[in-house]
Protein backbone atom coordinates (compact mmCIF):
# COMPACT_ATOMS: atom_id res chain seq x y z
CA UNK A 1 0.00 0.00 0.00
CA UNK A 2 1.61 3.12 -0.91
CA UNK A 3 1.02 6.18 0.99
CA UNK A 4 1.44 10.08 -0.28
CA UNK A 5 3.50 12.80 1.88
CA UNK A 6 1.47 13.59 4.86
CA UNK A 7 3.27 17.11 4.95
CA UNK A 8 1.21 17.52 1.31
CA UNK A 9 -1.78 15.73 2.81
CA UNK A 10 -1.88 18.29 5.51
CA UNK A 11 -1.35 21.26 3.43
CA UNK A 12 -4.38 19.76 1.05
CA UNK A 13 -6.83 19.70 3.53
CA UNK A 14 -6.67 22.83 5.34
CA UNK A 15 -6.56 24.20 1.26
CA UNK A 16 -9.57 22.50 1.20
CA UNK A 17 -11.36 23.62 4.63
CA UNK A 18 -10.64 27.10 4.08
CA UNK A 19 -11.02 26.86 0.21
CA UNK A 20 -7.94 29.28 0.59
CA UNK A 21 -4.30 28.93 0.35
CA UNK A 22 -3.43 31.92 2.29
CA UNK A 23 -5.47 31.08 5.36
CA UNK A 24 -4.26 27.47 5.34
CA UNK A 25 -0.76 28.92 5.10
CA UNK A 26 -1.73 30.92 8.42
CA UNK A 27 -2.79 27.69 10.51
CA UNK A 28 -0.14 25.90 9.13
CA UNK A 29 2.81 28.71 9.69
CA UNK A 30 4.15 28.40 5.92
CA UNK A 31 3.97 30.39 3.14
CA UNK A 32 0.83 30.34 0.85
CA UNK A 33 3.63 29.33 -2.08
CA UNK A 34 4.44 26.52 0.23
CA UNK A 35 1.06 25.31 0.53
CA UNK A 36 0.60 25.78 -3.27
CA UNK A 37 3.68 23.46 -4.09
CA UNK A 38 2.58 20.92 -1.69
CA UNK A 39 -1.40 20.85 -3.04
CA UNK A 40 0.71 20.47 -6.98
CA UNK A 41 3.05 17.85 -5.74
CA UNK A 42 0.05 15.88 -4.37
CA UNK A 43 -1.91 16.30 -7.96
CA UNK A 44 0.90 15.32 -9.18
CA UNK A 45 1.51 12.01 -6.88
CA UNK A 46 -2.03 11.16 -7.77
CA UNK A 47 -2.78 12.01 -11.56
CA UNK A 48 -5.39 14.39 -11.11
CA UNK A 49 -6.34 17.56 -10.20
CA UNK A 50 -7.22 18.14 -6.77
CA UNK A 51 -8.52 22.09 -7.11
CA UNK A 52 -9.56 24.57 -9.50
CA UNK A 53 -7.73 27.50 -9.63
CA UNK A 54 -9.16 30.86 -9.97
CA UNK A 55 -8.36 34.64 -9.78
CA UNK A 56 -8.71 34.69 -6.17
CA UNK A 57 -10.07 31.53 -4.78
CA UNK A 58 -9.74 27.91 -5.54
CA UNK A 59 -12.17 25.49 -5.40
CA UNK A 60 -12.32 21.49 -5.43
CA UNK A 61 -12.65 19.24 -8.02
CA UNK A 62 -14.93 16.66 -7.89
CA UNK A 63 -11.90 14.45 -7.66
CA UNK A 64 -10.89 16.94 -4.10
CA UNK A 65 -14.69 16.71 -3.18
CA UNK A 66 -14.43 12.95 -3.12
CA UNK A 67 -10.77 12.89 -1.80
CA UNK A 68 -10.85 15.14 1.32
CA UNK A 69 -13.38 13.41 3.86
CA UNK A 70 -11.07 10.33 3.55
CA UNK A 71 -8.16 12.65 4.29
CA UNK A 72 -9.44 14.77 6.96
CA UNK A 73 -10.77 11.30 8.68
CA UNK A 74 -7.71 9.96 8.45
CA UNK A 75 -5.87 12.79 10.01
CA UNK A 76 -8.04 13.30 12.60
CA UNK A 77 -7.45 9.21 13.36
CA UNK A 78 -3.77 9.94 13.53
CA UNK A 79 -3.61 12.76 15.28
CA UNK A 80 -5.75 11.02 18.00
CA UNK A 81 -3.91 8.17 18.28
CA UNK A 82 -0.84 10.41 18.75
CA UNK A 83 -2.29 12.25 21.53
CA UNK A 84 -3.02 9.35 23.28
CA UNK A 85 0.26 7.64 23.21
CA UNK A 86 1.71 11.38 23.88
CA UNK A 87 -0.39 11.59 27.32
CA UNK A 88 0.58 8.13 27.55
CA UNK A 89 4.18 8.74 27.51
CA UNK A 90 3.68 11.98 30.01
CA UNK A 91 3.01 9.46 32.92
CA UNK A 92 3.95 6.34 34.48
CA UNK A 93 7.30 5.19 35.62
CA UNK A 94 10.48 6.80 35.03
CA UNK A 95 13.81 4.89 35.84
CA UNK A 96 16.06 7.10 37.13
CA UNK A 97 19.73 6.22 38.01
CA UNK A 98 22.14 8.23 40.29
CA UNK A 99 25.41 7.90 42.54
CA UNK A 100 24.32 7.09 45.85
CA UNK A 101 25.61 10.01 47.67
CA UNK A 102 23.97 12.34 45.41
CA UNK A 103 20.92 10.79 45.70
CA UNK A 104 21.00 10.65 49.33
CA UNK A 105 22.40 14.10 50.34
CA UNK A 106 20.45 16.06 47.04
CA UNK A 107 18.35 14.31 45.03
CA UNK A 108 15.96 12.79 47.96
CA UNK A 109 15.31 15.79 50.07
CA UNK A 110 13.73 17.53 46.66
CA UNK A 111 12.07 14.24 45.34
CA UNK A 112 8.79 15.13 46.52
CA UNK A 113 8.35 18.21 44.59
CA UNK A 114 8.56 16.78 42.05
CA UNK A 115 5.77 14.64 42.76
CA UNK A 116 3.74 17.60 43.40
CA UNK A 117 4.42 18.90 40.45
CA UNK A 118 4.28 15.79 38.39
CA UNK A 119 1.67 12.98 40.21
CA UNK A 120 0.97 11.44 37.15
CA UNK A 121 4.56 10.26 36.56
CA UNK A 122 6.17 7.54 39.55
CA UNK A 123 9.86 7.89 39.80
CA UNK A 124 11.96 4.90 40.50
CA UNK A 125 14.86 5.52 41.91
CA UNK A 126 17.91 3.70 41.92
CA UNK A 127 21.57 4.43 43.43
CA UNK A 128 24.99 3.24 41.37
CA UNK A 129 28.12 4.46 39.96
CA UNK A 130 28.95 2.23 36.91
CA UNK A 131 28.85 3.06 33.60
CA UNK A 132 24.98 3.00 32.41
CA UNK A 133 24.38 1.13 28.69
CA UNK A 134 20.82 2.34 27.80
CA UNK A 135 20.26 0.12 25.24
CA UNK A 136 20.37 -3.03 27.87
CA UNK A 137 19.81 -1.43 31.09
CA UNK A 138 15.80 -0.22 31.71
CA UNK A 139 17.13 3.11 32.56
CA UNK A 140 15.68 6.51 31.70
CA UNK A 141 17.53 8.88 33.14
CA UNK A 142 21.14 9.00 34.65
CA UNK A 143 23.30 11.56 36.65
CA UNK A 144 26.92 11.25 37.16
CA UNK A 145 29.80 13.12 37.96
CA UNK A 146 32.88 14.22 35.77
CA UNK A 147 33.52 15.49 32.35
CA UNK A 148 30.07 15.45 30.28
CA UNK A 149 31.61 13.66 27.56
CA UNK A 150 29.01 11.01 27.07
CA UNK A 151 29.31 10.79 22.95
CA UNK A 152 25.78 10.33 21.23
CA UNK A 153 23.53 11.00 24.44
CA UNK A 154 21.98 13.80 25.38
CA UNK A 155 23.78 15.81 28.26
CA UNK A 156 22.92 18.77 29.83
CA UNK A 157 25.25 20.49 32.55
CA UNK A 158 23.39 20.20 36.24
CA UNK A 159 25.33 21.42 38.82
CA UNK A 160 29.22 22.58 39.15
CA UNK A 161 31.51 22.57 42.36
CA UNK A 162 33.90 23.95 44.26
CA UNK A 163 35.99 20.98 45.35
CA UNK A 164 37.56 20.07 48.80
CA UNK A 165 36.91 22.42 52.18
CA UNK A 166 36.94 20.80 55.27
CA UNK A 167 33.53 20.43 56.55
CA UNK A 168 32.74 19.56 60.47
CA UNK A 169 30.31 19.42 63.62
CA UNK A 170 29.88 22.99 65.13
CA UNK A 171 31.17 21.13 68.12
CA UNK A 172 34.63 21.33 66.99
CA UNK A 173 34.89 25.11 67.01
CA UNK A 174 34.72 24.51 70.65
CA UNK A 175 36.54 22.09 73.74
CA UNK A 176 39.89 21.74 74.48
CA UNK A 177 41.02 22.00 70.94
CA UNK A 178 39.15 24.19 69.09
CA UNK A 179 39.45 24.42 65.62
CA UNK A 180 39.91 28.45 64.35
CA UNK A 181 43.02 27.56 61.99
CA UNK A 182 44.12 24.78 59.15
CA UNK A 183 46.96 24.22 62.00
CA UNK A 184 44.15 23.19 64.69
CA UNK A 185 43.86 19.98 62.52
CA UNK A 186 46.91 18.30 64.50
CA UNK A 187 44.36 17.60 67.46
CA UNK A 188 41.17 16.12 65.13
CA UNK A 189 40.21 13.41 63.39
CA UNK A 190 40.60 13.45 59.82
CA UNK A 191 37.94 12.01 57.78
CA UNK A 192 38.64 10.25 54.17
CA UNK A 193 35.99 9.04 51.28
CA UNK A 194 37.43 7.96 48.05
CA UNK A 195 37.59 11.11 46.30
CA UNK A 196 40.32 11.48 43.46
CA UNK A 197 41.79 14.90 45.74
CA UNK A 198 42.44 13.75 49.35
CA UNK A 199 43.46 15.40 52.54
CA UNK A 200 47.20 15.62 51.59
CA UNK A 201 46.56 18.04 48.29
CA UNK A 202 44.46 20.18 50.95
CA UNK A 203 46.76 20.48 53.15
CA UNK A 204 49.61 20.67 50.74
CA UNK A 205 47.44 23.76 49.24
CA UNK A 206 47.07 25.58 52.87
CA UNK A 207 50.31 25.16 54.07
CA UNK A 208 49.56 22.69 56.57
CA UNK A 209 52.71 20.77 58.19
CA UNK A 210 52.94 18.55 61.15
CA UNK A 211 49.45 16.66 60.00
CA UNK A 212 49.64 12.85 58.71
CA UNK A 213 47.22 13.02 55.91
CA UNK A 214 46.72 9.31 55.58
CA UNK A 215 45.73 8.50 58.93
CA UNK A 216 41.53 8.48 60.08
CA UNK A 217 38.78 6.69 58.93
CA UNK A 218 37.61 6.10 55.64
CA UNK A 219 34.22 5.38 53.99
CA UNK A 220 33.56 4.71 50.22
CA UNK A 221 30.44 6.48 49.87
CA UNK A 222 30.51 10.85 50.30
CA UNK A 223 27.20 10.41 52.64
CA UNK A 224 28.33 8.22 54.80
CA UNK A 225 31.24 10.69 55.81
CA UNK A 226 29.35 13.90 55.65
CA UNK A 227 27.01 11.57 58.59
CA UNK A 228 29.95 11.03 60.15
CA UNK A 229 31.27 14.60 60.18
CA UNK A 230 28.05 16.18 61.40
CA UNK A 231 28.09 13.57 64.37
CA UNK A 232 31.56 14.88 65.35
CA UNK A 233 33.71 11.80 65.13
CA UNK A 234 36.50 14.22 62.79
CA UNK A 235 36.78 16.26 60.06
CA UNK A 236 35.93 15.90 56.53
CA UNK A 237 36.86 17.20 53.24
CA UNK A 238 33.41 18.34 51.48
CA UNK A 239 31.75 19.19 48.29
CA UNK A 240 29.80 22.60 47.46
CA UNK A 241 26.94 20.34 46.28
CA UNK A 242 26.71 17.50 48.65
CA UNK A 243 27.70 19.52 51.76
CA UNK A 244 25.44 22.81 50.97
CA UNK A 245 21.88 21.75 52.40
CA UNK A 246 23.63 20.97 55.97
CA UNK A 247 26.19 23.82 55.93
CA UNK A 248 23.20 25.75 55.52
CA UNK A 249 20.68 24.39 58.18
CA UNK A 250 23.87 24.46 60.40
CA UNK A 251 24.73 20.73 61.03
CA UNK A 252 27.96 21.31 59.14
CA UNK A 253 30.12 24.73 59.65
CA UNK A 254 32.92 25.70 57.43
CA UNK A 255 35.87 25.78 60.02
CA UNK A 256 38.34 28.20 57.89
CA UNK A 257 38.19 31.00 55.38
CA UNK A 258 40.17 29.21 52.69
CA UNK A 259 39.77 29.48 48.91
CA UNK A 260 38.30 25.63 48.40
CA UNK A 261 40.58 23.40 45.42
CA UNK A 262 38.80 23.95 42.52
CA UNK A 263 37.28 21.57 40.28
CA UNK A 264 37.43 20.41 36.41
CA UNK A 265 34.31 17.72 37.13
CA UNK A 266 30.25 18.44 37.80
CA UNK A 267 27.26 16.80 37.75
CA UNK A 268 25.44 16.11 34.85
CA UNK A 269 22.09 14.37 33.58
CA UNK A 270 22.30 12.04 30.67
CA UNK A 271 19.54 10.65 28.47
CA UNK A 272 19.75 8.96 25.00
CA UNK A 273 19.11 11.29 22.35
CA UNK A 274 16.10 9.84 20.64
CA UNK A 275 14.26 9.75 24.20
CA UNK A 276 15.60 12.89 25.33
CA UNK A 277 12.17 15.03 24.32
CA UNK A 278 9.83 12.30 25.42
CA UNK A 279 7.12 14.20 27.92
CA UNK A 280 8.18 12.27 30.85
CA UNK A 281 12.15 12.67 30.27
CA UNK A 282 11.77 16.69 29.66
CA UNK A 283 9.58 17.15 32.28
CA UNK A 284 12.03 15.63 35.02
CA UNK A 285 15.08 17.52 32.83
CA UNK A 286 13.44 21.01 33.40
CA UNK A 287 12.46 20.60 37.29
CA UNK A 288 15.79 18.92 38.33
CA UNK A 289 17.68 21.84 36.50
CA UNK A 290 15.39 24.18 37.61
CA UNK A 291 15.91 22.72 41.37
CA UNK A 292 19.70 22.96 40.53
CA UNK A 293 19.73 26.93 39.87
CA UNK A 294 17.81 27.43 43.11
CA UNK A 295 20.37 25.37 44.95
CA UNK A 296 23.02 26.98 43.37
CA UNK A 297 22.09 30.50 44.31
CA UNK A 298 20.59 29.78 48.03
CA UNK A 299 24.38 28.67 48.69
CA UNK A 300 25.54 31.12 47.19
CA UNK A 301 23.70 33.52 49.46
CA UNK A 302 24.50 31.57 52.39
CA UNK A 303 28.28 31.72 52.19
CA UNK A 304 28.68 35.08 49.93
CA UNK A 305 30.19 34.25 47.15
CA UNK A 306 29.87 30.55 47.22
CA UNK A 307 33.10 29.42 48.34
CA UNK A 308 33.78 29.72 51.84
CA UNK A 309 32.22 30.89 55.06
CA UNK A 310 33.30 33.77 57.62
Amino acid sequence: MRFPPLKALRSFEAAARHLSFSKAAEELFVTPAAVSHQVKALEDWLGVTLFKRLNRAVILTNEGQNYVMGVRNGLEIIGAATEKIMLQDASGALHVDTLPSFAARWLLPRLSRFREAHPDIDVRLSASDHLTDFNREDVDVVIRYGHGHYPGLRVNKLLTEELMFPVCSPSLLKGKHPLRHPSDLKYHTLLHDDMRIDWQAWLAMAGVTGVDPKKGPSFNDSSMLLTAAMEGQGVALGRSTLAADDLMAGRLVQPFNIQPMQADHAYYIVSPEEAADRPRIAAFREWIMEEASVSSGRFKAHTGDGTAAE
